[in-house]
């Protein structure tokens, strides 16, 4: 097979020149729409099962921080480099003592069965019965009860001024370790390993109250933004009287290594975002949207 030469405008042979590539041919919209969406597919599945979340609320424990039917994204890789702080909204598994959290419902069919597969899958399906929101009171080592002459809950002996808690629990009721209708209750020395926390509706919350403490293993991640319904989109911060806390140790702290940060798989993420690149086709910013 001979090789192909150019020649420059005086006539002489030219080795390192090369004839201008014809331009690249163009997917089809009808082969490039289906590859477009398997990639968007993909990455929503990656995302959700690495980087971000979108929770929906399907209780009141968490009123009026939360309502029913919110929806809060969750950071999932947050805690891979460090445990959860007091004052921190989390989404987590609940152990065997927590009672379910959704109410029951009847037996979806096949095509409901499917949505809600595929839902799960990109993150905007309903939470199951195990899945839990609250806000972290204490984290290991930490003594919390309640209360003091005031009725507040105290960590470690400071007392928390609790604004987010607007529908709190009667005093009057005696505690009781199997449920969670008193606002009172023993001091408990949170394990290591753990954390103790609340719901800000105390009077419906069911939490550790009667629950008992999470494992840090079983949480999924922080809870940092309400991105639907529009009207309450709003970030989760940590309150300020949290603040009063920080560095107040009252028990030994666990001993032992820190978490192993763990390395996010960013290569199918960089991966299918050249893929979409290479298609040739810009997408309308107007037409994008984040589905909660």
């Amino acid at each position: 097979m001979g090789v192909v030469q150019s020649v420059d405008e005086d006539g002489a042979v030219d080795p390192w020149r090369r004839r201008p590539r014809r331009p690249r041919r163009q997917m089809p919209l009808w082969q490039e729409l289906p590859l477009l969406l398997i990639v968007a597919f993909c990455l929503a599945v990656l995302i959700r099962t690495f980087l971000l979340q979108a929770f929906f609320i399907p209780s009141g424990s968490m009123e009026d921080t939360l309502l029913v039917g919110d929806r809060v994204l969750v950071n999932k890789v947050v805690y891979d480099v460090r445990d959860p702080a007091r004052g921190e909204v989390v989404v987590f598994r609940g152990t065997d003592r927590w009672a379910p959290q959704v109410d029951g419902v009847p037996e979806p069919g096949f095509l409901a069965k499917l949505g809600q597969t595929l839902g799960d899958l990109v993150g905007v399906s309903r939470p199951g019965e195990k899945d839990f929101i609250k806000r972290v009171i204490g984290v290991p080592g930490d003594r919390v009860a309640c209360c003091d002459a005031q009725g507040r809950v105290t960590v470690n002996g400071v007392a928390l001024d609790e604004s987010y808690v607007l529908r709190d629990s009667p005093l009057d009721l005696p505690p009781n370790a199997r449920e969670c209708r008193s606002r009172r209750f023993d001091e408990v020395v949170v394990p290591p390993g753990q954390i103790f926390v609340l719901g800000d509706h105390r009077m419906v919350s069911q939490d550790a109250r009667c629950q008992g403490p999470v494992p840090i293993e079983n949480v999924v991640g922080r809870a940092f933004l309400v991105v639907w319904p529009s009207s309450r989109w709003s970030s989760l911060p940590v309150p300020e009287t949290f603040a009063e806390v920080d560095g107040v140790v009252a028990a030994p702290a666990p001993t032992g290594p820190g978490p192993v940060p763990q390395v996010v798989p960013l290569a199918p993420l960089v991966g299918a975002g050249w893929l979409v690149a290479r298609s040739g086709r810009s997408i309308r910013a107007g037409r994008r949207r984040l589905h909660s």
